[in-house]
């Protein structure tokens, strides 16, 4: 009975016109590299917003000679800067960086000597202060601080957070154009392989055509067989993903300062939208591969006419 059934779907003989073993899994390979545009994208956007929330706040302030006295008598430069930066309104959390911690910024840089005072030169005080809304811009504080210690410099995490922003919305952008160019890589793929079969069909599609089928009937032939094949292959390249996804997942959850550890690692090295990509693979490759077939062949059937 199911054979027969089959036979009775299957009037035109697709199953022999379109195989299953070549367009499956090149269908597979575009949702593949659509899977790592899509992680690429979400990755990007995560990996933005939290640097952004500790950047957009943040600025840094360097004193040069910070161990000289202001005036005579006076406090030490990188003293003076400090209190008058935790007096101003709008700034919290001002403190001095370490020689420490300002020998391990510096090192990639200036190597060893950033640490053994072999450099030829004093390096400044770099002070690191949190502000919010109420807080002067840079170059408000930049004057004020200059006025107590001539040649400190401000540097506002807000710059950089420009920077990162447009950085970030172009490398979506260009995950959102890998994607595209791989849906109409897909399409053609699936248009290419609806064209050998209907040139295989072409003397049964013609008397059935002549005889009063209509496009539709023909039509929506192709596009279920497309259609099964397309989202086998979107399955196939989503499950195909996931290991690597995950294994990059993790790799970045490095760069997160807060990124769970332990067993759970795996699971929340993933978002929900990237755990959930074979279905959504799956489903994307079988409008795509149904309409790319509906397209292919009522334009056929229309220069046949």
């Amino acid at each position: 009975m199911a054979k027969r059934h089959a036979s009775r779907a299957d009037r035109i003989g697709l199953r022999a016109a379109m195989a299953d073993r070549l367009l499956p899994f090149m269908v597979a390979a575009m949702s593949f590299l659509a899977a790592l545009g899509l992680a690429g994208s979400i990755a990007a956007g995560a990996l933005a917003t939290h640097w952004l929330s500790g950047a957009q706040g943040l600025m840094t302030i360097e004193v040069p000679t910070p161990s000289q006295p202001i005036a005579a008598n006076g406090p030490l430069r990188q003293d003076a800067i400090l209190t008058l930066l935790q007096a101003t309104p709008g700034l919290t959390d001002a403190h001095l960086m370490s020689k420490t911690a300002l020998a391990v910024l510096l090192k990639p840089w200036l190597g060893a000597a950033a640490s053994d005072g072999t450099l030829p030169i004093a390096l400044p005080a770099v002070i690191v202060v949190h502000s919010s809304g109420k807080a002067p811009d840079a170059a408000a504080l930049g004057v004020k601080l200059a006025s107590v210690a001539p040649g400190t410099l401000v540097d506002s995490g807000a710059r950089w957070a420009e920077r990162l922003a447009a950085l970030t919305t172009s490398l979506r952008a260009s995950a959102a154009a890998v994607l595209l160019i791989v849906a109409l890589v897909a399409a053609s793929v699936v248009a290419v392989a609806v064209r050998a079969g209907l040139s295989q069909r072409r003397e049964a599609i013609e008397i059935i055509h002549g005889l009063g089928a209509l496009d539709s009937d023909i039509a929506n032939q192709f596009a279920l067989r497309a259609m099964r094949l397309a989202a086998t292959g979107g399955l196939l390249g989503g499950l195909v993903a996931l290991p690597v996804l995950a294994w990059l997942g993790i790799l970045s959850a490095s760069f997160v300062t807060n990124a769970p550890a332990g067993g759970n690692s795996l699971i929340a090295a993933l978002p929900p939208l990237l755990w959930a990509s074979p279905v959504i693979f799956t489903l994307a490759t079988a409008l795509i591969g149904w309409l790319a077939a509906q397209i292919t062949v009522r334009g056929w059937l229309k220069r046949l006419a």
